[in-house]
């Protein structure tokens, strides 16, 4: 995939569930199965969302919900439809989409 595509990210708490199993982990396989791009999750170091609760990596005051990020990368035609779903699946979360250009694939 090169050109015109679209990213997704998803925010999330860490401790966010969905059938027994950490959200971002069902997001991940979900998205595989999907047939998505790519996918990458990342942990946050410190984030507070709506709720205005600060979560923090710090020693002195560590929490067990860090802030997760799912970033998300394939064609608009593939990611848009989606976008309900996940909003149902995570209502709790952060969804947003921006149009971006790839300039470059791990597969040559």
């Amino acid at each position: 995939m090169l050109g015109k595509a679209k990213l997704l990210k998803v925010y999330l708490g860490e401790n966010e569930r969905y059938k027994n199993k950490p959200l971002y982990q069902h997001l991940v396989h979900w998205f595989k199965e999907k047939g998505i791009g790519g996918v990458t999750v990342s942990r946050g170091i410190e984030g507070y969302g709506a709720d205005k609760v600060l979560h923090s990596a710090r020693l002195l005051e560590l929490s067990s919900d860090l802030p997760m990020i799912l970033e998300v990368v394939d064609l608009a035609e593939k990611i848009d439809p989606l976008i309900p779903e996940i909003c149902a699946i995570a209502p709790k979360g952060l969804v947003f989409t921006a149009d971006i250009h790839v300039y470059k694939h791990g597969k040559q």
